[in-house]
C-alpha cells in the first residue's frame, strides 16, 4: 500500500526532528524534508542536517538557500522603509518566518504534495505565519502540526525520541538560538519576564572589539552596494560582511518587546548590527536626499508595511502597492554614510552625495539664502499663517463680546 507523501518543514532542532519520527514512524506518512537556508547554514552544517534527517527515516532530504531571495523579496524594502518595530526590532525572524514558509509551499507544488507539516507550538506567532501562506499558495492544503495539535512539552518530546532509538543530545540549552541574515534571536529565563536584561554570556557574540574603527557603506538606489572599498556583486554579500565586521563591537543587541499575533506580550532578544547599521545610514542619507513629505509619507506606509509583514500578511496586495512607492523613492538615494564604531555604540558621522539637498549653492542655513529676498519672506509668513490668524481673530472676539 502506497504511503501519502507529506513535506516537512525542517531545521534539524527538537520540534522538527520529533515531527520527522512521528510522521514516519506513527502516522506512517512518506517524509519530505526541506530546510530553507535564511543564512543560519554553514555547507557543513548542511551536511549534517542532511545526514541526521535520513537516519530519521524520511524519504527525502532538500536545502534550499534562499538568501538573495529573502533580500530581494523582503529585507530590500526593510531598509528602503528603514522599518525597526518599536523603533529597534528589525524583524529578524518574523520576516525570515514569511519567506520559509513561502518556499516551503513552492517546494511541496514542485513535487505535487498537498499536504505539509512544521514544528510550530501552539503559543507563538510562527503558528500563524505558515498556516496562513500555505493556505494562500495552496488552498486545499491539509496542516499538520505535531506539536501543537498534541500539545507536547520538551520533555515529552525527549522521550519519544529516546524511545524510539534516536541518540541526538537534546540536553535543554540555556538560551535558544535563532540565526539568519537579518539578525540572530535569543530567547531565555530572562526574556519570559519584564524585567531581566539578558547576561553577557548569553550574546552568541561575545565583545572582542576594544578600539573604534571607521567604516563607509556605500548605497545606490538605496542599496547597500560597499564597504569601505569592498564592493560587492548583491547586497547579501555586503550584509554579512558587515556583520563580521561590526558583530564583535556588540552594537544592535536588544530586546524588543511587542505584541504578537494572537495578542499577547512578548519579549526576545537580537543582535543585529548589520541591519541596524544598514537602516541608521540608509534613513540619514534620506534625511539628505529626500524631500520633507516624501519621508513624512515613507514613515506612514513603512510602519504599516513592517507590521503587517510581522504578522504574516506579505501576501496582500497592498504589500506590492507599498513597494512600487518604496522603489521609487529610491532614485536619489545614492551616495555615502561615514560611521564610527565603538564598543556597545556608533556614531553616525555625515553624509556625501551628488543628490545632497543641504547644497550651500541655495545659501547657508541660520546666515544666509540666495533664493528670496527679506520681503519675500514676510509675504509668504502672513500668506502661511493666514488661516491660524484668522481663527485667533475671530475667537478672540466671540470671548470679548461673550464677556
Amino acid at each position: 500500500m502506497q504511503k501519502e507523501k507529506i513535506v516537512l518543514a525542517y531545521s534539524g532542532g527538537l520540534d522538527t526532528t520529533y515531527c520527522a519520527v512521528y510522521l514516519s514512524k506513527i502516522k506512517k506518512y512518506e517524509v519530505h524534508a526541506v530546510t530553507i537556508n535564511t543564512g543560519a547554514f554553514s555547507e557543513n552544517e548542511i551536511l549534517e542536517l542532511e545526514q541526521k534527517a535520513k537516519q530519521l527515516g524520511v524519504a527525502s532530504y532538500k536545502c534550499i538557500d534562499v538568501r538573495e531571495a529573502y533580500y530581494n523579496e523582503s529585507i530590500k524594502y526593510l531598509v528602503f522603509g528603514n522599518v525597526l518595530k518599536n523603533g529597534v526590532y528589525p524583524l529578524s525572524v518574523s520576516a525570515e518566518r514569511v519567506i520559509q514558509a513561502q518556499s516551503v509551499a513552492k517546494y511541496a507544488l514542485s513535487l505535487g504534495i498537498k499536504t505539509l507539516a512544521h514544528g510550530s507550538t501552539g503559543a507563538g506567532n510562527d503558528q500563524v505565519r505558515f498556516d496562513m501562506i500555505f493556505n494562500h499558495l495552496i488552498p486545499d492544503v491539509t496542516i499538520i502540526t505535531p506539536i501543537r495539535d498534541n500539545k507536547l512539552s520538551r520533555e515529552t518530546e525527549i522521550e519519544f525520541l529516546k524511545s524510539h532509538g534516536v541518540e541526538f543530545n537534546f540536553v535543554k540549552a540555556k538560551y535558544s538560538i535563532n540565526k539568519g541574515i537579518w539578525g540572530t534571536s535569543v530567547g531565555g529565563k530572562e526574556t519570559l519576564n519584564s524585567q531581566e536584561n539578558l547576561p553577557e554570556e548569553a550574546w552568541p557574540t561575545q565583545v572582542t572589539e576594544k578600539e573604534s574603527k571607521e567604516v563607509t557603506l556605500g548605497f545606490k538606489n538605496g542599496e547597500l552596494i560597499s564597504v569601505n572599498n569592498e564592493t560587492f556583486v548583491h547586497p547579501v554579500q555586503a550584509i554579512e560582511y558587515l556583520q563580521e565586521l561590526a558583530q564583535p563591537f556588540g552594537i544592535g543587541r536588544h530586546i524588543h518587546v511587542g505584541d504578537t499575533i494572537i495578542g499577547i506580550k512578548g519579549r526576545v532578544g537580537f543582535e543585529a548590527a548589520a541591519p541596524e547599521l544598514i537602516i541608521k545610514a540608509h534613513h540619514l542619507l534620506e534625511k539628505h536626499t529626500l524631500t520633507k513629505w516624501q519621508l513624512f509619507w515613507k514613515e506612514q506606509l513603512s510602519s504599516w508595511y513592517g507590521n503587517w509583514l510581522h504578522e504574516g500578511q506579505m501576501l496582500d496586495p497592498t504589500m506590492r502597492d507599498i513597494e512600487v512607492f518604496l522603489n521609487n523613492t529610491q532614485k536619489t538615494v545614492t551616495g555615502e554614510v561615514y560611521i564610527t564604531l565603538l564598543p556597545y555604540r556608533y556614531v553616525l558621522n555625515g553624509i556625501k552625495s551628488n543628490h545632497d539637498l543641504m547644497s550651500d549653492a541655495f545659501g547657508s542655513y541660520g546666515e544666509m539664502n540666495n533664493s528670496w529676498s527679506g520681503e519675500d519672506v514676510k509675504g509668504f509668513t502672513k500668506i502661511f499663517g493666514n488661516q491660524t490668524s484668522i481663527y485667533h481673530k475671530v475667537n478672540q472676539t466671540v470671548q470679548h463680546e461673550q464677556n
